[in-house]
């Protein structure tokens, strides 16, 4: 194992990457960008990363900023959730740690949305003390090299891949991580999901599925069951102001805690659900096809000038110009062809 992690410093010297805006900076730098990351590859996360911390450069300007304002920052990231975690984080460590993020593995995997892979990062890359991570990019790099062919999501498969990402990883706070930096960048440069480059792998000679040919098989892919394409109607309500009609989404399901207009599988359902005897007179406007990371919806978008007689709760009136909250970006994409 120690040979492994040699090799791959090695590596990572001449061929990581080093100029990532994270890197170095502390850890609440990583943090930030460890739960961005989430589902989200890092040309998307960059921009996000330092209008965040422009806006929030410390755990307690985080926590002391509104949610929406917070989740603003993060339209078009999606998984909002994540968002939301992580301001719930920063109230925690405002309250319970003085401001300060803690810099032990117990300790920050008591964070809102922060697990044992998150908090190994920000130990390792943040602290620079010993921290094991088990993301996506390490996952892979593991079942090829040890050949683990089982479904990752398994109990047993996730246990022994943390048992050898545990033994793989160095004990020294400075090795562990350059090796945790590395394991991520090898992932994601060269033992990519789909053609992988192993002629350039400083791992090859030692990696079980590139030996045995199977590098295309392992990780076992997952089965996802495809679904159809749903149909949502996007209505755009304008009063005699100019002001539209945004309702904030229940934080739990799609666009969580972000705003949008009315939305729903029919104009007739809107019309019942907001008092709008006339609905079907509302215009079509225009058409977008979403993709969310299991289904598709195709999103069509209507405009009605007027009011409504029984809006439900959480419902504002703005000027879409003006607006300083969240808007999904589809929604915000939608609303500007208007």
């Amino acid at each position: 194992m120690s040979d492994l992690a040699r090799k791959l410093a090695a590596w990572h010297q001449q061929s990581g990457r080093h100029d990532l805006p994270w890197q170095h900076q502390g850890p609440y730098a990583t943090w930030i960008s460890e739960i961005m990351l989430q589902q989200t590859q890092v040309p998307v996360v960059i921009p996000y990363f330092k209008r965040f911390m422009v806006s929030f450069p410390d755990p307690v300007a985080l926590a002391n900023a509104p949610v929406d304002q917070v989740l603003a920052h993060w339209a078009g990231l999606g998984y909002y959730a994540r968002a939301r975690n992580l301001h719930a984080a920063a109230q925690q460590i405002r309250e319970e740690f003085q401001g300060v993020i803690p810099d032990t593995l117990a300790d920050l995997t008591t964070l809102k949305g922060v697990g044992r892979s998150t908090a190994g990062a920000i130990l390792s890359l943040g602290f620079q003390k010993f921290g094991v991570i088990q993301d996506g990019n390490v996952r892979r790099v593991l079942a090829r090299l040890f050949l683990i062919d089982d479904d990752l999501s398994r109990a047993d498969a996730q246990k022994h891949l943390w048992d050898l990402a545990t033994e793989l990883t160095p004990t020294d706070g400075v090795a562990s991580a350059i090796h945790t930096q590395a394991m991520m960048d090898l992932g994601a440069t060269l033992c990519t999901r789909r053609k992988p480059n192993c002629q350039q792998c400083p791992l090859a000679i030692h990696c079980q599925a590139h030996l045995a040919d199977r590098t295309h098989e392992i990780p076992r892919p997952k089965k996802v069951k495809q679904r159809a394409t749903e149909q949502w109607v996007v209505l755009h309500i304008v009063d005699a102001n100019g002001r539209s009609l945004l309702c904030r989404r229940p934080n739990e399901g799609i666009w969580g805690g972000l705003y949008a207009p009315p939305i729903a599988n029919s104009l007739s359902r809107i019309g019942k659900d907001f008092g709008i005897p006339k609905v079907l007179d509302a215009e079509e406007q225009s058409q977008l096809e979403h993709a969310f990371s299991h289904f598709k919806v195709l999103l069509t978008l209507y405009r009605l000038e007027g009011s409504v007689s029984c809006p439900p709760e959480n419902v504002t009136w703005v000027k879409l110009d003006d607006f300083q909250g969240g808007l999904p970006a589809p929604i915000k994409q939608l609303l500007l062809e208007r």
